[in-house]
């Protein structure tokens, strides 16, 4: 694999995930109870034997950086390759803001003629899966395709929210439908792809006269299945687009079943990220624990059902969280309640308050397509005042604070912002 060159494709907005990904590119969003959404990627590519990747960033980039850092914990700190993030940039040359994925990588076409590679295999940063690449490009190079695609089973009922792939008898690719109304099949794109280096360069270059965006499912492989081998390699195992907050919800409870399908603890598939150095979880004399997941550095001296706890987080005496998902360094008061919701990092839950109250439905406001099933938000650094009760699929800004309540209920489907804005970090 070291004629192999990875891009990760990592500047999405992520404006489904509302305000998780509000102050932090969408793969930068944490995962799991330690790890964040890009570490999936970064592991594969450890765990494939690939050691030349590239990060492409653009939303946001400054928690992602941080993250990546000089890629130790996926052994990608090395002389002669390693891991570089790319940028957009203005230049003389006309050089702007990435308009689509395909755009993205023609932008970075000077990085990738440089390379000493074969091929390049171009990835979404924001999906929740453990996959061997080698096994994919071996496929690709054993059938003498000039592009190869990554596709997986999803759900009929689903197929419209994906880019649906037809195949023929022999794998190859007969179309690739973005997000079409009535599905052909259910074999969906993963944003996985194979490229010869050349085909790479030919296609883009070819590409570039197009006007608006630039994207490879929605306008490169639909285009080039009649001039180019283009083949599927079909994924079976767990593979999850978390570009949603029911999506993202879900993949985070289906880790704490008995035997979940995304196997973290398989030595094969090892999912890295960055070492946090924290004391062991703590239990209280009082806690209750029973399917969750407790990251290290939590002290837990009330109750926890069927949730992710990330490290820092203190649950005080009392306090019940339930079907949640908690994220760094965030404290729940005595006797609150946190039902049904994502909470992000340094949120204070005030004594008594109850978060995701009642039964009422009613869809957010601001979000109705997006907030609907129930899932209550909570915004970084958010301060919520004691006794508080928010309802249902709310939305609560990041670092609000009690001042910025009216009253003590939030009906459900409101959202909380504050007065007074704040200036948002670089």
């Amino acid at each position: 694999m070291e004629r192999v060159l990875a891009l990760i494709l990592a500047g999405g907005e992520g404006e489904r995930l509302s305000i998780l990904s509000l102050e932090r590119a969408k793969p930068a969003v944490p995962f799991g109870g330690k790890y964040r959404i890009i570490d999936f990627a970064l592991s594969n590519c450890s765990n494939s034997g690939i050691h030349k990747v590239a990060v492409l960033t653009q939303y946001n980039p400054r928690s992602l950086a941080q993250h990546i850092g000089v890629g130790r914990p996926w052994d990608l700190d090395r002389t002669k390759s390693g891991i570089v993030l790319l940028q957009p940039f203005l230049s003389r040359s006309g050089r702007d803001w990435y308009k689509g994925t395909a755009d993205a990588v023609y932008q970075n076409l000077y990085y990738i003629e440089e390379q000493k590679v074969d091929e390049v295999l171009i990835l979404a940063g924001d999906h929740i899966y453990t996959m061997r690449y080698d096994h994919m490009i071996n496929s690709h190079r054993n059938r003498g395709a000039d592009v190869t695609v990554g596709v997986a089973e999803v759900p009929l009922s689903e197929a419209s929210r994906f880019g649906i792939v037809t195949l023929d008898h022999t794998e190859r690719v007969v179309s690739l439908d973005e997000k079409p109304k009535e599905p052909r099949s259910n074999l969906a794109s993963m944003g996985i792809y194979v490229f010869n280096k050349n085909a790479l360069i030919d296609i883009l270059e070819a590409n570039v006269k197009r006007e608006g965006s630039h994207d490879f499912g929605r306008h490169i492989i639909p285009e080039i299945t009649n001039t180019h081998k283009v083949y599927g390699y079909r994924y079976r195992g767990y593979w999850r687009d978390v570009g949603t907050i029911d999506s993202y919800w879900q993949a985070n409870m289906d880790l704490i079943v008995d035997l979940p399908q995304l196997n973290l603890y398989d030595p094969e598939t090892e999912l890295r990220t960055v070492y946090q150095n924290m004391p062991p979880a703590k239990l209280g004399p009082k806690a209750k624990v029973a399917r969750s997941l407790i990251a290290n550095g939590a002290i837990i001296n009330g109750e926890v059902r069927s949730s992710v706890i990330f490290p820092g987080v203190y649950v005080e005496e009392g306090a019940k969280v339930e079907d949640s998902i908690i994220f760094n360094d965030t404290t729940v008061g005595k006797d609150a309640v946190v039902s049904r919701s994502i909470l992000d990092k340094q949120v204070w839950v005030g004594t008594g308050s109850h978060i995701g109250y009642g039964n009422d439905l009613t869809p957010n406001s601001e979000e109705p397509e997006h907030l609907t099933s129930g899932i209550t938000l909570v915004g970084k650094g958010a301060k919520i005042p004691n006794g508080m009760r928010i309802g249902r699929n709310c939305k609560i800004y990041c670092w609000v604070d009690r001042a910025d309540f009216t009253g003590d209920i939030i009906p459900s489907g409101s959202s909380v912002d504050r007065k007074t804005p704040r200036r948002h970090k670089i």
